[in-house]
């Protein structure tokens, strides 16, 4: 007669120790590379005069149902402007189609270039177009008003030419991609600096953090910071870089309340 099969303490911790990093693996390149997060975060004091989106890093490969995921989720937000920071794509072969999902948003885009968008070698002009069609901006180093008067955004290129002057009598949105060039700005304070750049590291560890960053991130690697310049936010970003590889540190979209 065969005994039924008895799980001791060592043979538990023998299963764990090849379940978990299994299931970690598993997690990293399968779930957590396509499973958005909607983070909001309400910045105003009193009722809000402003509801926007913020997402970054599209890194956009041809992927085509995320990107549309992406749109759709932010249709269904109902924001009053959309903000980017830069990084469409890593190769020009992929701009037509990231700006042809880009066109269905249904509130105005405003952004930025990130370095991938330099070195991909693509049309800015074309890129201007398409953000224009939503009502919104492509901000090359260039500031402007939202149509209430009561907002002005600014946009800075990745050539660290030009630094934004804050307007007086309106709340002033501060659009980069670096997030660590918020240092640059003493003196100067933004009701808000959006950036992206460090993708929150793609794989952070527990008690670690983030395993790899970039440069042109320093300390803000992910998250709400206060910062000389006022509140910096870095969001984590949709795409990849390098590896498809994302541990807990989902694909971010966030909503602003200001």
């Amino acid at each position: 007669m065969k005994l039924p099969f008895k799980m001791t303490r060592r043979r538990w911790l023998q299963s764990a120790g090849v379940a978990m990093p299994t299931a970690v693996l598993g997690d990293a390149l399968a779930l957590e590379p396509n499973w958005l997060q909607v983070r909001t975060i309400r910045l105003a004091q009193s009722q809000p005069t402003h509801r926007l989106v913020h997402f970054t890093d599209l890194h956009h490969k041809g992927d085509r149902a995320l990107l549309e995921a992406v749109v759709r989720r932010i249709n269904e937000l109902k924001p009053d402007l959309v903000c980017f920071t830069g990084d469409l794509i890593e190769e020009n072969a992929h701009v037509k189609e990231a700006l042809d999902c880009l066109r269905e948003l249904r509130a105005p885009l405003y952004g930025v270039p990130g370095n991938h968008d330099y070195w991909a070698h693509v049309d800015f002009d074309e890129i201007g177009k398409a953000f224009a069609d939503t009502g919104g901006a492509w901000l090359m180093d260039r500031s402007l008003r939202t149509r209430d008067g009561r907002l002005t955004i600014h946009g800075l290129t990745c050539t660290g030419a030009q630094l934004a002057e804050p307007v007086k009598g309106t709340r002033n949105l501060l659009l980069v991609h670096y997030p660590a060039w918020v240092k640059r700005f003493s003196g100067r304070r933004f009701d808000l600096t959006l950036a992206g750049h460090s993708h929150g590291g793609q794989v952070r560890l527990p008690f670690y953090g983030p395993l790899v960053l970039p440069w042109g991130v320093d300390g803000y690697d992910w998250g709400l910071f206060q910062t000389p310049a006022g509140p910096l936010y870095v969001n984590a970003g949709i795409g990849w870089f390098f590896l498809n590889v994302r541990f807990r540190c989902r694909p971010e979209i966030t909503v602003f309340e200001l």
